[in-house]
């Protein structure tokens, strides 16, 4: 996933704002004064169901509108241009236009605030949570999303840990562990998983902080391409070491990297590395229950004719898988 903004305002004094709204809200639902005129929880959606990665800001209601134009049954939030931002207010709008397009959103996402360096020489000193200097705010980030999700009904958090230490003595790792457990739980205590992205660690230290956080809550957001991007791992074989825990997935194709300061090329998905075939046989032999989330690193009309090619090209293989 990529992402370009610049940094929230005070987000401390946004979250206490927010957290005080949420109260309100919270003790306007007790009474049963629902501040939604519709359900409070998103409605059930089938495994593999296709979805698009959306970023509603500023219009909120024209990107759920085009998932549904699109024929996509869910979307997924990515939502860093509302940090510090967040409301009841916020989610009662989003929550209407999910209801009004019936659209399904499946999980929210927040990487920033920045500076983000999405490449191998500034990534693993600015990319999540591993890197000291930004861990608050992004822990913070994080908690905010998690709570505006719980009152959209989103029952999944994902986010990009960063480049995870493979030595699990080097002191960032167990410093890592213990963020994402704190996530974790506060996720779960919203009823929600707490995703990792893949991308910028290996799957078996992905696997190794999920042995090592021993938390129910927390799970896997596959990325396809990413794995291919940063050179980490074939997407088919991070399957076979993650299967269980995926819960979310990104459907991106890629090449791998030939320069070692830069990430692979991301490509319209049938023309990179990725063999979906064999990683949607992988995901239904695991037991997948997610739905598979078209994300397209392109913009303007040249994304909505890749969107409208891969869709066409996903919707073959799963009915063939």
């Amino acid at each position: 996933m990529s992402h370009t903004a610049s940094p929230p305002p005070d987000m401390k004094t946004d979250r206490r704002n927010f957290l005080k709204q949420t109260a309100m809200t919270t003790a306007a639902l007790s009474l049963g004064q629902s501040a939604f005129a519709e359900s409070e929880v998103q409605p059930a959606f089938k495994p593999f169901d296709l979805g698009l990665l959306i970023h509603p800001y500023p219009d909120v209601e024209g990107p759920i509108a085009l998932v549904r134009k699109l024929g996509f049954p869910t979307c997924f939030l990515s939502l860093d241009s509302y940090i510090g931002k967040f409301t009841p207010a916020l989610a009662k709008t989003m929550r209407d236009a999910l209801d009004k397009h019936q659209v399904v959103a499946t999980t929210v996402e927040v990487v920033r605030p920045e500076p983000l360096k999405w490449n191998f020489m500034d990534g693993p000193s600015t990319i999540g949570i591993v890197p000291r200097q930004y861990r608050a705010a992004r822990i913070d980030a994080l908690k905010q999303v998690s709570d505006f999700g719980k009152l959209l009904g989103v029952k999944q958090v994902q986010t990009h840990c960063g480049f995870i230490p493979e030595n699990p003595r080097d002191e960032l790792y167990e410093e890592t562990v213990q963020a994402i457990r704190e996530l974790t739980l506060h996720c779960a205590g919203n009823d929600q998983s707490f995703l990792m992205e893949t991308g910028q660690e290996t799957p078996t230290t992905m696997s190794r902080v999920i042995r090592d956080v021993n938390h129910p809550a927390l799970g896997v957001g596959l990325d396809t391409a990413n794995l291919i991007l940063y050179g980490k791992a074939n997407p088919v074989d991070a399957v076979k070491i993650l299967g269980p825990h995926i819960r979310a997935m990104h459907a991106k194709d890629g090449k791998w990297p030939t320069n070692p300061s830069e990430l692979g090329k991301e490509v319209l998905i049938g023309q990179g590395e990725v063999d979906f075939r064999k990683v949607f046989e992988g995901l239904r032999a695991a037991g997948y229950k997610g739905a598979v989330s078209i994300e397209r690193e392109t913009s303007g009309p040249q994304q909505i004719e890749d969107v409208r090619q891969e869709k066409i090209y996903l919707e073959r293989i799963l009915n063939q898988v």
